[in-house]
């Protein structure tokens, strides 16, 4: 575990602080059983995830259970072919699970909060006292739902997959027009796995920027790249599907990290973080011991007394004892005080 995983979800010290926010999706990789959404809590924590996030609906919240053109999956995605009505009958957390899963994140360290489907959902997780709600991408033009969630008071964080510009707009809109100003934006591909040349990480840093909001990234590519450079463009949330083993299946295994891929990400973005650190041009002691071996002029064949300081005899070259290169040509051309041999540092106190 990181020694600095988040107690709660602050967006100042988002802003202002260098410890990224890391969800992992528990999403539909329970595979219908408690034991393993269980277990997947306990894994997400070794792991260093700092939240672990359900997705709270039923089949009937979600679509209509009819058999009709309307009702079925995008034929050019992984679940092609599959009714909706079935698709999320399979996918969904039951309910009933919900208290047990809010009480093991919480045994665990591990905050955890959901993504509401509609107003009942939200009814529901507002005993569990959520830390945030999330929206997903499909629900960012459900504006109802969105203005019930943001009116709870709680941060909003909205993915992006299939948002318009002037979508991404509205969603923010409706949660201030309700008093709430905590919002965090996630680029996200709604492409199930999303490919690399889709992903238009630099998106990130202009959300921050155009609509004054936190951003991130809710990954759906493949591998750990994407959160990583990510961070690097300022993403302070990153959100990634996460499954205790892929070989039990179920309709994300195909895009969701195991436990230790999981692990090589959350130790990929620590490391960013310590890299990318704070502007700054002062040197640190390892450092500045090092300034020691940098180029300065140096006598480079014997020079006698009252001998000219001509290129044949002086040199600029490593260490650092001698006068700075920068007066190189200004020594040209002066008399040498004394004998100096070749190896000694240079210093206008031996010339004339």
């Amino acid at each position: 575990m990181n020694d600095t995983q988040m107690k709660s979800i602050d967006f100042e010290q988002l802003k202002k602080g260098n410890h990224t926010f890391i969800i992992a999706e528990l999403s539909a990789n329970h595979n219908g059983r408690l034991d393993v959404a269980l277990a997947t809590i306990k894994a997400a924590k070794r792991a260093g995830a700092d939240a672990i996030k359900l997705q709270t609906f039923k089949p009937e919240t979600i679509t209509l259970n009819v058999d009709s053109e309307y009702f079925y999956a995008n034929p050019n995605g992984p679940w092609a072919g599959t009714r909706l009505f079935d698709l999320y009958k399979k996918a969904f957390t039951p309910w009933e699970w919900h208290a047990e899963l809010f009480a093991a994140a919480k045994e665990e360290g591990l905050l955890c909060f959901s993504s509401p489907f509609d107003k009942t959902a939200v009814d529901f997780l507002e005993q569990f006292d959520p830390p945030a709600y999330k929206i997903a991408s499909f629900e960012i033009t459900d504006i109802p739902l969105i203005r019930y969630a943001a009116s709870k008071g709680k941060p909003m964080i909205i993915s992006t997959g299939i948002a318009t510009e002037e979508d991404i707009e509205l969603a923010i809109a409706t949660c201030r027009e309700v008093g709430n100003h905590e919002i965090a934006i996630l680029k996200c591909t709604s492409q199930y796995p999303a490919p690399p040349k889709e992903a238009r990480l630099a998106t990130i840093p202009q959300i921050a920027k155009q609509f004054n909001v936190l951003s991130g990234l809710s990954d759906h590519t493949l591998g750990i790249e994407a959160p990583v450079i990510a961070v690097s463009l300022g993403g302070k949330i990153i959100e990634k599907h996460f499954i205790l083993d892929k070989s039990i299946g179920g309709p994300d295994a195909g895009f969701s990290l195991d436990e230790k891929e999981f692990t090589a990400m959350v130790q990929a973005v620590r490391n960013a973080e310590l890299m990318i650190g704070e502007h700054s041009f002062e040197l640190n002691e390892k450092t500045k011991q090092s300034r020691n071996n940098r180029r300065s002029l140096f006598v480079s064949a014997d020079i006698k007394q009252g001998e000219l300081i001509t290129e044949t005899n002086i040199q600029s070259v490593r260490p650092g004892q001698g006068l700075h290169p920068k007066h190189y040509e200004e020594v040209l051309g002066k008399k040498a005080k004394k004998d100096l041999a070749a190896g000694t540092p240079l210093s206008f106190d031996d010339l004339i």
